[in-house]
């Protein structure tokens, strides 16, 4: 079936939820999630994730299946897989015990329907293996294959992916609804300890630094980061570099040009939610912890190369996008910096990061 708005449907009992990775993705869909909690408000929701992601969903170590609550707040069961880990040893016989025991415990619960946000073969196939007889997905989706496995193929209009995706709810669903905030698990250890963190550090009036980025090409050179620091440090804000696994020697780099005005921290995903709630201004690239900061309402000013910023930008918050025509638009992984961003000046960004933050003291 393919359509824009299917008939309504029916009053859905048992509804899972395909969306594995990765950071930035998974928050993006929160608000599609909203909406079907708020229109099947007593079914059993369920989510299917990477192992790494489930944070966002669910705190740990809360158990990954039960009633909602703060901290386990839109999925009634959290399912995860670990597909890079199990590709890593696909002949291993634990690998396959593995993959045999999760799949039971998703047939298990008998879903009624399944909705497939992510629109790769892999999240396709495993939305049809949940034994769902129902699945949901874009017409044409990220993977053009991926909608052979697809029994509902809905044609979504809207252009930035979070429209997109609640566009494709809105089918499930049978009518048009308006597009919800994104909610978040509260964890009161992961807020003890960031508070912890900045207190003995004395820093209060902060903003976060992201340097790193999915791919080369998607970075802004860190030292520039550094220049940014220095230069709100004369308004009083301090500077918080955020860094990942693999982002140490980026920190290290943005935090040397900023002559000690940033200190370089890491976070779990927990703790990053929280740090994110207290920051004043977020300011990085096309990257997790930017979609994190906009879903949040944070101020952001978001430094894009070669992906579509109409696309892909903030969300739902107030925000600059800084993105030169010279970028093209690809979603191939190279290495090399983009020239386009590479025109964009550190002057250029803290003149907007100001700009920002005089419009939220209006």
């Amino acid at each position: 079936m393919t359509a824009s708005i299917p008939p309504p449907s029916a009053d859905f009992q048992r509804i899972l939820i395909v969306r594995l990775s990765s950071m930035g993705d998974v928050v993006h869909t929160l608000p599609a999630a909203v909406m079907l909690r708020e229109a099947f408000p007593h079914a059993t929701i369920g989510w299917l994730i990477e192992e790494r992601w489930a944070e966002l969903l669910c705190t740990l170590p809360t158990p990954r299946s039960g009633a909602p609550s703060t901290q386990k707040p839109l999925a009634d069961i959290v399912h995860t897989v670990n597909l890079k880990r199990w590709q890593a040893s696909l002949f291993s016989t634990q690998t396959w015990e593995r993959i045999a025991a999760g799949l039971s415990d998703l047939r298990a619960v008998r879903y009624q329907v399944a909705i497939d946000l992510q629109g790769a073969v892999r999240s396709s196939i495993l939305a049809r293996w949940s034994g769902a007889p129902i699945v949901y997905g874009a017409a044409h989706p990220r993977e053009n294959i991926a909608s052979l496995w697809y029994t509902r193929r809905v044609i979504t209009e809207r252009k930035h992916v979070v429209e997109q995706y609640c566009e494709l709810t809105q089918a499930m669903i049978g009518h048009p609804c308006a597009i919800p905030g994104a909610v978040f698990p509260c964890d009161p250890v992961a807020e003890e300890t960031v508070r912890n963190r900045l207190s003995e550090r004395g820093i209060h009036e902060f903003v976060i630094l992201n340097p790193g980025a999915g791919w080369g090409a998607k970075q802004w050179p860190a030292e520039r980061y550094g220049e940014v620091a220095r230069a709100l440090a004369q308004t009083g804000l301090r500077s918080i570099i955020n860094f990942g696994p693999g982002e140490e020697a980026l920190a290290q780099a943005a935090k040397e040009a900023s002559d000690g005005t940033a200190a370089a921290l890491s976070f779990s995903i927990s703790q990053l939610v929280a740090l994110t709630r207290r920051a004043r201004l977020f300011v990085g690239g096309d990257t997790g912890p930017m979609h994190l900061a906009a879903a949040l309402h944070i101020p952001v000013v978001a430094i894009f190369g070669p992906t579509d910023a109409a696309r892909n930008g903030p969300f739902g918050t107030r925000s600059i996008v800084l993105r030169k025509p010279s970028s093209p638009i690809t979603l191939t992984r190279r290495s090399q910096p983009d020239r386009g961003m590479l025109e964009i000046t550190a002057d250029q960004v803290v003149a907007s990061a100001r700009k920002l933050m005089e419009r939220a003291r209006g």
